[in-house]
Formats: C-alpha cells, structure tokens, sequence
C-alpha cells in the first residue's frame, strides 16, 4: 500500500521571517503547489500572539474603566485592519507578478475576544469586553470593504477560550456557563464574516515557550467545540485546525474525530515537528486509521522558531504533503 501524503499544508499564522514580504516569497518557494492560502506571517512585533494587542487595551485606566462606558475612548483601534491591508497591497503584488498562484488567498488571522481580554485585570474584563470586540468587528468590516472577498480567507484563533475550558493556567473566565460563552461569543463573531470569504478556526493549546498550557487527553475537546461552532454558525466553514502533540501518535488521540458530526471541507492536522520526519509519517499513518482525508500543519504559529528549526520544519512538510494545485 502507497504511503498516504495528506494533500495541502496549513500554515497557522505566524512565521519566522522578518518581514511580510519576505513570507509573500517564501512560502510558495518552500511549499510549492501546497497551499491554498497564505497569512502575512504576523512579522515583527506581532510574533507572539496576542501580546502585542494588551498595550491597547490597557492604556485605559481604572478611573475611565469605572466611570462609565460613554467616557471611555471611542477611538479603540486593534490595528488588525491597519496590518491586513498593509499586508494586501504586497501580497496583490506578488500574485500579480506571478510568485503567488493565482487561486491563493491571503489569510488574515483574527482572535477570538476571549484571547485578549483574558490578559485584562479581573475587575476590567465585562465592561471592557464590549468595546473590545467594537473595534475587533470594526476591523474585520474594514478588511472585508478593502480586499476583494474571493481573495481573503479569515481565521478565527481560539486558544484562550481552550484554557477557559480546561481549567487550564492562571486564567480564569470572566463569563459563566464557560463552555456555552465561548461558543456564543466565538459564533457571534463568526457570524459576521461574509458569506463569500472562506472562514476556518485555529484550535489551540498553546505554545508559550514551545510548551502546551496542559497537554490534552485526546481530540475529544476540540471535537466538541467544533461541533457546537458549526451548530452555532449560519455560514459555511471550510477548515479547522487542531494541535498534535508530538509523543501523540496513538490511535487514542485521535479516536475522538469519529465524533465529528459534519463534514468539514479541510481539517488540518498538526502533525507536524522539528526534525522528526519519522514521527511526523507515524503520527499521519495513525491519523489516516481513524480519518479518511485530511491536511497538515504545525501545531501553533511558528513567530517564535529558531532558524534551524524553520528549516527543518519546511523540509518535513513539504516532504510528507501532496500538492493541491
């Protein structure tokens, strides 16, 4: 029996280059014919998540936080859109030169409001959460007006709403029932993003100091989540993404995928490690027993890969992938 290469690699959001451009270049050089869309690599000073949104935020100060929401700024900008269509203008230049196929979109990354407001002091959070997500939806309504839909594809990262859920690390919810909060606020964003952009979920278990803020059970979670998004949704999905740990390449882990109640039009694996072609083919042949298609990917972003791993990391996926181009 022919080894199976899942068709297509993911890429998560953040990589380690250090400009847009240099990722616009790049990537279909280093995964030629893989890859359906492309993010801007979330370069600078956005490499490590959400941190760099926190300043934004937090330049509101208890007195305004207290006073009441009509006094707070009405200026709240997340700088997402700014990012995005900086971004645009390169990747459009690229395509039209012919670096970029001309089906590729240009996949823009936005968080779950869950994922900065859970770096907010308790006492903030529900009366910050409003106006947050204002201008999160503020930017996404910019970036839908400016990049022609058939081009754009956005991503929903859902990481801190896993750890709410987990019990997971020192973040506690702000909002209760905790499951059913993050499927409403996760969806009601969702909800908003043109029915003629492609939309797909990160799935995260975090990757701060390459580490998972706790190492899940199995897939049975994500499953679940994944399920009540696309219950909750009134518009198509086409991909989810979900984490692989690398010492996870038994049939457990798995196992719950059988549980998926639709049929999402690209799931994407992350399976993929640094220097380990060999567990990377293991973990997709362990896979492959319990799900009949699907892509891959790493687990997380990779803004914060050391150099030699990038390499290496690249090499994998493109040696163990098939083309879908």
């Amino acid at each position: 029996m022919a080894t199976y290469q899942p068709p297509g690699v993911h890429l998560v959001g953040s990589i380690n280059l250090v400009t847009t451009d240099e990722v616009f270049e790049q990537m279909p050089l280093l995964l030629p014919n893989r890859l359906r869309r492309i993010p801007d690599g979330e370069t600078g000073k956005r490499h490590y998540f959400m941190r760099w949104q926190i300043p934004e935020v937090l330049n509101l100060t208890p007195d305004q936080i207290q006073a009441a929401i009509e006094k707070l700024p009405k200026d709240l900008s997340t700088h997402f859109d700014d990012y995005a269509l900086e971004s645009y203008a390169l990747f459009k230049k690229r395509k039209e030169e012919g670096h970029i196929l001309p089906q590729t979109r240009f996949q823009v990354s936005l968080p779950g409001v869950a994922n900065v407001l859970a770096s907010i002091g308790q006492r903030f959070q529900q009366t910050l959460e409003p106006r947050y997500e204002a201008a999160l939806i503020q930017a996404l309504h910019r970036i839908q007006d400016n990049i022609p839909h058939e081009e754009l594809a956005i991503q929903i990262d859902v990481a801190m709403e896993v750890a709410f859920i987990e019990g997971a690390g020192s973040w506690a919810p702000y909002f209760d029932p905790i499951f059913d909060g993050v499927i409403e606020r996760v969806s009601r964003f969702a909800n908003l993003v043109a029915k003629d952009v492609e939309l797909g979920f990160h799935l995260c278990y975090g990757d701060m100091e390459h580490r998972h803020f706790v190492e899940p059970y199995d897939l049975g979670l994500l499953v679940e989540i994944s399920n009540a998004l696309h219950k909750a949704i009134n518009r198509p999905i086409q991909w989810m993404h979900m984490p692989v740990p690398k010492g996870r390449n038994d049939v457990k882990y798995f196992e719950p995928l059988k549980k998926m109640n639709w049929e999402v039009p690209e799931l994407y694996l992350g399976v993929v490690h640094v220097s380990d072609e060999e567990g990377t083919r293991e973990r997709i042949k362990t896979a492959k027993s319990v799900v009949d298609k699907f892509g891959i990917a790493t687990e997380c972003g990779m803004g914060r890969t050391p150099k030699d791993d990038f390499s290496s990391i690249m090499e994998i996926l493109k040696n163990v992938s098939a083309p879908v181009m």
